[in-house]
C-alpha cells in the first residue's frame, strides 16, 4: 500500500517534504496534486522511476513525458527558449499551460519525443508541487492519473464516453482516486484540497513565430 503524505496547501511541512524528496531520489513514483489534474510523477533524473511511470501508464518510448519546472528561468535550462517564446511564456507562468519546446541536452532521452527532440514543460501555479520541485532540485514528471495510453501527449486523455460505458480515472472523486492508485504508486501526496478535473492547455512553441494551441484546457490564451 502506498504511503500517504499529508501536507498543508500553503505551508507544506518541511519534515514531510524532506521525506518526499528522499523517496523521489531513491526512485519512487508518486500520485500528487497540481493546479490541473492529479498527476503521476517522479524525479526527472531517475531513469528507473521514469521507466516505472511508463510501465504504469502503458506508454511506449516514443511517447514524450511532460515535466514540471519551478520557474521560467528553470525552463530555460531544459529547453531552447527564443526571445519570442520567452515573451509568450512570461505572461502565462506559473499556470495551467504546457509548452512544447526543443529540448536541451539536460533532458533525458527517455522523456523526449525521439523524432522531434522536443519536450513538454509546465510551471504549475501550485504551492505543494512547487515546493517539491525546489526541494528536490530537479524537475518532476507530470503525467495525468489516467491508465489508458494517450493519443496526443502524456497529459492528454480521451473524452469520457457517455451513458456510463467508460469513466476516466482522472474524473473519480479523490478518495476513489487514492484507492485506485494505492497499490500502483509508492506514495500519495494529499494537500487536503479538492482536485480539478481539467487538464492544461498545450501550446506548441517549436515555431516561435507561429505558436499553436494543440489542446484547449484550463488555461485561456487570447493573443495567439
Amino acid at each position: 500500500m502506498a504511503t500517504i503524505y499529508r501536507l498543508h496547501p500553503d505551508n507544506p511541512q518541511p519534515r514531510t517534504i524532506a521525506q518526499i524528496v528522499a523517496a523521489l531520489r531513491d526512485g519512487a513514483i508518486m500520485l500528487y496534486p497540481t493546479d490541473t489534474v492529479y498527476a503521476i510523477g517522479c524525479d526527472l533524473m531517475s531513469k528507473s522511476a521514469v521507466e516505472k511511470v511508463r510501465k504504469l501508464k502503458q506508454m511506449s518510448n516514443d511517447k514524450p513525458l511532460t515535466f514540471l519546472c519551478s520557474s521560467l528561468s528553470n525552463i530555460a535550462e531544459y529547453a531552447n527558449v527564443s526571445n519570442a517564446n520567452y515573451r509568450t511564456m512570461k505572461s502565462l507562468v506559473p499556470g495551467p499551460f504546457t509548452f512544447i519546446l526543443p529540448a536541451t541536452k539536460l533532458v533525458p532521452k527517455l522523456v523526449l519525443n525521439p523524432k522531434r527532440k522536443t519536450t513538454g514543460i509546465r510551471v504549475p501555479d501550485h504551492g505543494v508541487s512547487q515546493t517539491i520541485i525546489e526541494a528536490l532540485g530537479n524537475p518532476i514528471i507530470s503525467t495525468s492519473a489516467n491508465l489508458r495510453e494517450d493519443d496526443l501527449d502524456d497529459e492528454d486523455f480521451s473524452t469520457q464516453i457517455k451513458n456510463g460505458k467508460q469513466r476516466n480515472v482522472c474524473e473519480l472523486p479523490k478518495i476513489e482516486l487514492f484507492d485506485r492508485f494505492s497499490k500502483l504508486v509508492d506514495f500519495i501526496v494529499d494537500d487536503g484540497s479538492d482536485h480539478t478535473y481539467e487538464v492544461s492547455t498545450i501550446i506548441d512553441l517549436t515555431n516561435d513565430l507561429h505558436p499553436e494551441i494543440l489542446r484547449q484546457g484550463l488555461g485561456e490564451v487570447s493573443f495567439l
